[in-house]
């Protein structure tokens, strides 16, 4: 049966993870896993093993010239030209009012070449973007989300399971870098990023038809460590308890990086302009409409997005992600309150279908891993 424009694009992974018992649906436009059984053993087994993602539907463009670096110093708020080959940078792009159209991960992988990783949501506008505000540059940016799959290795015993079928010492790969090897026979570029608040590695492969032996070489020499598939559904609990903001929830085109505490992506001391820096030099300035916070909940009933947090019996802000935590044993919450408002004081809540649920405010993450 032939697939119509409108049914979500699946990747090279479609076959391992029916075999696999997946749960398979439609997320930005790609057919992906949301669970393979339980949401919350695999969340348990990243925190305390490790656990493989299909993370193809991410976008991967590429820049490269002689000005790739000028050009991404002007498209987005950090100081790209800085990074030095081998290394990655978490970085934003932002509209000319600071907006955050995406937040990215830009790796340097020459001195005339970058990659930069998109949300999968925001792909065709990033690649777009990048190509308007690289024109009058001496570079080419081009789309290769096609031609590219991602798997994400995350867990305390990912440096073990992987270190067999590689032809690189993990230990030179230090966090927030990436270096061209071999994985399993497979060329890639090996990350050590990841979403999950782990230790552990991200491959970019080409072509994406050799994703599926890559998954089953690294299932096998993982299997022994207690390495499982693991969906979209842990991948967000994971990410919630870690802090770590997700596009659409806790960063939008209507909030800057300093809305979300995440100003100091931000770089000023850069030469020449860049594209919303009067907007992000006031925004700066002046004090935060609204500010992000965490939210512990004292009873089990779960916190879900858009759920109106109070202080005192008044509204004060609504929660942006909301899940139990697997790790903590209890509901959390990330939110957006009223930027002035003292945390520190009065009695807050979460209505919950119009029941008051006892909440406390908390420090960001919720979980931080032992080093």
């Amino acid at each position: 049966m032939s697939e119509s424009a409108a049914d979500p694009r699946p990747t090279a992974l479609r076959d391992v993870h029916e075999r696999a018992g997946a749960s398979l649906v439609d997320f930005a436009g790609w057919l992906m896993p949301l669970r393979y059984g339980s949401e919350t053993a695999e969340h348990k087994a990243v925190r305390e093993a490790a656990g493989l993602f299909d993370l193809s539907h991410m976008g991967e463009i590429r820049l490269t010239g002689p000005q790739a670096a000028a050009a991404l110093d002007h498209a987005v708020v950090g100081h790209m030209s800085k990074v030095r080959t081998g290394r990655a940078r978490y970085t934003m792009l932002t509209d000319d009012k600071g907006g955050v159209l995406d937040d990215l991960i830009v790796y340097r992988l020459g001195e005339e070449e970058f990659l930069v990783v998109s949300n999968a949501a925001n792909t065709a506008v990033v690649a777009a973007t990048l190509a308007e505000r690289a024109a009058g540059f001496d570079t080419e940016v081009r789309d290769e989300s096609a031609e590219h799959a991602l798997l994400a290795l995350q867990g305390p015993r990912a440096a073990e399971i992987l270190a067999p079928l590689t032809d690189t010492d993990l230990d030179g790969i230090g966090y927030y870098s990436g270096h061209e090897c071999t994985v399993a026979g497979h060329p890639v570029l090996l990350a050590r990023t990841g979403y999950t608040g782990e230790d552990g590695f991200e491959i970019f492969l080409r072509p994406a038809e050799a994703a599926p032996a890559l998954w089953e070489a690294l299932m096998a020499a993982g299997d022994p460590h207690g390495l499982v598939p693991v969906g979209l559904a842990a991948r967000d609990t994971l990410r919630l308890e870690a802090g770590m903001p997700l596009y659409g929830q806790e960063l939008t085109s209507d909030l800057t990086p300093f809305d979300a505490g995440l100003g100091r992506v931000v770089k000023f001391d850069k030469e020449g302009g860049f594209v919303g820096r009067d907007a992000l030099e006031e925004a700066a300035r002046t004090a935060r409409p609204r500010r992000l916070i965490g939210l512990l909940a004292r009873g089990r009933r779960p916190l879900r997005r858009g759920q109106d947090v109070l202080r005192d019996g008044e509204v004060v802000g609504t929660i942006t992600s909301g899940a139990p935590s697997p790790t903590l044993g209890r509901p959390i919450a990330m939110a957006y309150v009223d930027g002035e408002l003292d945390t520190a004081t009065g009695a807050f809540s979460v209505d919950v279908r119009g029941r008051s649920e006892d909440v406390d405010v908390v420090e960001l993450p919720f979980y931080k891993r032992q080093s």
